[in-house]
């Protein structure tokens, strides 16, 4: 009776949706398939390209995993670890984008048979996280270092790591000549790594091999007022004076005040504005400097009297330009004009002008410090410009990242096939159900040159069976073990051929960093989609008019509902 009485028990608020158990736990495994399924065929030198409409109206055409996951609206909360991944391997190496995803959603779709079959997650996870470590030892093992060459031989390496990742973009037809762009690039950066160091401007028109690299900088052609026509248009060795100062002619705030009792001293407050305008001017004339850089506005008045004396100005430069023409040039930006030394002052052997399409561009170049570099890319339509700036992007941090770890591995779905005939052999080791679940995830490796082959139209089947007898150690004397240990390590799929070829020979390159990351990320969203067995949905309240006419009736508005309440 005692048990009778005793109060009901509410977790949850009323309303609330939860779905727990196996059931879940598919669900979620399904929807991170779907995800994969989207990018799947952007993979590799033949991938597709995806052209995205958004409610705006924008469009984007992008085979770049991350773009691509980015500007996908996806609801569902597990898949959403996807584009999560996708954004940590964008950040972090550049390039795998689609890989990543491709990875996580084929070891959960290797999963999922065993899920049905009522093995607990939590074998699964344990498995995959084992798999992961020894694969990760094996990318590092097979890794080939390319430290201790000559600048020569170290920039044709990295260029070929550059012309790798550039092959599955929409500019892979010119890969060669923009691969020995971005290596020159991101060498001329040197040590001072920073991503805003190496400036991408886009200028329409012209068709892609017009696209040029200026070992400086150079921005384009700022507003400019009366008398700027007057003005040089090329210097040599010029210094550069680098301001964040107005230098125009300022109006009082609109409540100033000023009550004169004499008419005349009118006149003089007009000449102090006017003073302190011609000082400033005087002082940047002064420093000797023959071209003055400020991030705020040059009026018409100093436009006009810097180009009376033979300078060059210009006014509203973008903060990133200025904070690179900086770096470049050795020089300081400067707050305020009084007491300009010289060692504030930037040099270059080059400053013009020049006309690039129907834009002006302003261009620095031979600066001594280096530490930056810009690339002016050409293109006819502007979304083929625009993935030709995200495809030189991945390029970039590729280079970037060869140049501080700089260890390599075959390409070409090579290594996943290396990977996946040692996590096989490893399995054959173990006993238990843990050698089911490490043979799915060598399995699940393979996606990567099977997806290669689907989107060349190669038989897929055919290509892999070849890659595993390629890769297969033989048995036999030690003679034989030697003579082919290792040989079949390199070899990947042949995108020309349609066959297998050994990628190392081939210079189908990517540095060992790019596939570490795309392991470790995709295990880690597996694992966590794999431990997920409940979603709790919050309940959302009914519209706005029945919460409205709820009110109407008498009823008070509870607080809490007071997020679900639209207000018009």
């Amino acid at each position: 009776m005692a048990a009778m009485m005793q109060p009901q028990i509410i977790l949850l608020k009323e309303g609330t949706d939860t779905s727990q158990g196996k059931a879940q736990l598919i669900s979620n495994i399904n929807a991170c398939t779907g995800i994969a399924d989207v990018v799947r065929t952007t993979l590799g030198p033949r991938g597709m390209d995806k052209l995205i409409h958004d409610d705006k109206g924008n469009t984007t055409i992008s085979n770049d995993g991350a773009t691509i996951m980015k500007l996908l609206d996806i609801i569902h909360p597990a898949a959403k670890i996807l584009v999560d991944i996708a954004r940590s391997q964008d950040s972090e190496v550049g390039d795998g984008t689609t890989t990543v995803v491709l990875l996580a959603g084929e070891f959960l779709k290797e999963a999922k048979p065993f899920v049905e079959d009522g093995v607990h997650p939590q074998n699964l996870i344990r498995s995959y996280r084992i798999a992961s470590q020894l694969a990760i030892e094996k990318v590092k093992d097979l890794a080939v270092s390319i430290e201790g060459k000559s600048l020569e031989e170290k920039k044709g390496l990295l260029a070929k790591c550059a012309a790798t990742t550039l092959s599955s973009k929409l500019i892979g037809g010119e890969k060669d000549f923009f691969a020995n762009m971005v290596v020159d690039a991101v060498l001329a950066v040197g040590v001072d790594d920073r991503l805003s160091m190496i400036g991408i401007k886009k200028v329409p028109g012209g068709n892609m091999r017009d696209s040029f690299l200026v070992n400086g900088v150079a921005f384009k052609k700022t507003f400019s007022y009366a008398g700027f026509e007057q003005q040089p248009k090329k210097f040599v060795s010029p210094k550069i004076l680098l301001l964040n100062i107005e230098l125009e002619l300022k109006s009082e705030k609109e409540n100033a005040e000023i009550r004169l009792s004499d008419p005349s001293q009118y006149q003089s407050i007009v000449d102090a504005e006017w003073n302190i305008i011609y000082d400033k001017l005087d002082k940047c004339v002064r420093t000797g400097a023959k071209i003055v850089l400020s991030r705020l506005a040059i009026g018409d008045l100093a436009t006009q009297y810097f180009a009376d004396r033979d300078i060059f100005c210009a006014g509203r430069v973008a903060e990133e330009d200025l904070q690179r023409v900086a770096a470049a040039t050795g020089g300081t930006v400067q707050t305020s004009v009084n007491n300009i030394i010289d060692e504030v002052l930037g040099i270059c052997e080059i400053f013009e002008e020049k006309q690039v399409g129907n834009e002006r561009f302003n261009i620095f170049s031979g600066c001594p410090s280096g530490h930056t570099a810009t690339i002016v890319l050409r293109g006819g339509a502007d979304q083929f410009i625009e993935e030709a700036e995200r495809s030189l992007h991945d390029a970039i941090m590729i280079v970037r990242r060869a140049v501080k770890n700089s260890t390599v591995v075959a390409g070409g779905g090579a290594i996943d096939m290396e990977i996946s005939r040692h996590l096989r052999q490893h399995a054959r080791t173990i006993a238990g159900k843990s050698q089911l679940f490490i043979n799915s995830y060598a399995k699940a490796l393979e996606v990567i040159p099977r997806q290669l082959c689907d989107n060349a139209g190669f038989d897929a089947t055919d290509v892999l069976n070849k890659l595993r007898q390629k890769h297969a150690l033989p048995s036999g004397t030690v003679a034989s073990i030697s003579m082919f240990d290792g040989e079949g390590a390199n070899y990947g799929v042949d995108i020309n051929t349609g066959g297998i070829a050994d990628s190392f020979a081939n210079f189908v390159w990517e540095p060992a960093v790019v596939k570490i990351n795309a392991i470790n990320a995709a295990t880690e969203a597996a694992c966590l989609v794999l431990s997920v067995d409940e979603t709790v949905k919050n309940p959302k309240s009914e519209s706005a008019q029945g919460d409205a006419a709820a009110m109407g009736e008498g009823d008070e508005l509870n607080p809490g509902d007071c997020d679900h309440v639209g207000v018009s």
